[in-house]
């Protein structure tokens, strides 16, 4: 595997399940592989989990990771093909990338979409041009449409605490204060479309996220009904993707509960608001999973290093 951006670069999500659950058995078991290599984390947006699990991945291979918050630390880079440069932009993506390539062995980026330019958004402009113009490898740590990390991860977090052969899942969208992009979502979809698991998706009219993506996956309208019978619940919130970008729902009704969710399990990605998009009930008990699925990340991130150093 050369770079990791989508969800899709997984030939078979079982046997990377497996894989990462031997990792997590035995995290120091390849601590040589990564020796003397570098990995540059670079970060156009903030992070907690991504940016701590991915360091520790790296660690964990033997790797010396490198970490520059670009938005604020670096020149501000231009991306644009034939544009000129007389602005606030100082440094060109094609510069920049041969660069960082020369300082480290695998480069992670992560860049969160505009929300307002869905066409600009959907051409993965800052994950490609580094994808394009690097001459080492590529890892999402999320992107405009995909954060195929933390896909992984809650394969691996569903697979670990699965009591039936095929259970039932659920993508739930939950309210939110502010519009939030539709990547964790995405790449959730795809994940558990990979597996065998009966999968649904519950969110209000006018937040269908890309049918491109969604496929044939079951949508409802009515939480109520998503729930039944759900082993697991992960819940995200996600700006309208029609009206891109835009709030059109903030129902307070569309927040998890424990009477809603039952016995079923309680997945979210992190940082989630309280009492907003989940109520303490939930968060606070035994049916929630969480702190495990950020205790995934750092597997996840580590298969993932370790597939593409076995790859060079």
């Amino acid at each position: 595997m050369k770079n990791y951006t989508s969800i899709n670069d997984i030939d078979n999500i079982n046997s990377w399940i497996e894989e990462a659950q031997e990792l997590k058995a035995n995290p120091l078991k390849n601590i040589e592989l990564g020796k003397n290599k570098t990995l540059g984390l670079l970060f156009f947006n903030s992070s907690l989990r991504t940016r701590l699990s991915t360091q520790k991945a790296a660690l964990n291979l033997g790797m010396n990771p490198i970490v520059m918050n670009v938005s604020g630390d670096a020149w501000g880079i231009e991306f644009g093909d034939g544009t000129i440069m007389n602005g606030n932009t100082a440094e060109h993506i094609k510069e920049a990338a041969a660069v960082v390539s020369q300082y480290c062995d695998v480069i992670a980026v992560r860049a969160f979409p505009s929300l307002t330019d869905k066409e600009k958004d959907e051409s993965e402009q800052v994950l490609k041009s580094f994808v394009k113009f690097a001459s080492v490898p590529i890892v999402s740590m999320e992107s405009a449409t995909g954060h195929p990390l933390q896909g992984l991860t809650d394969a691996i977090t569903i697979s670990e605490n699965s009591t039936k052969k095929r259970p039932k899942v659920v993508l739930s969208w939950a309210p939110h204060v502010k519009a939030l992009p539709h990547a964790v979502a995405n790449s959730f979809t795809q994940a558990m479309q990979k597996m065998d698991v009966e999968f649904v998706i519950a969110n209000p009219e006018g937040y269908n996220l890309n049918p491109e993506i969604t496929k044939d996956t079951p949508i409802y309208h009515n939480q109520k009904e998503a729930f039944r019978d759900a082993d697991f619940v992960y819940t995200k919130n996600w700006s309208s993707y029609d009206d891109y970008g835009k709030i059109l729902n903030t129902d307070a009704d569309w927040m998890i509960t424990k009477e809603k969710i039952g016995a079923a399990k309680f997945m979210h990605c992190l940082p989630v608001r309280r009492n907003m998009v989940v109520e303490d009930a939930v968060l606070d008990s035994d049916s929630s999973l969480v702190i495990e699925q950020a205790n995934n990340r750092t597997f996840a991130a580590q298969l993932v290093l370790k597939k593409i150093l076995e790859n060079e």
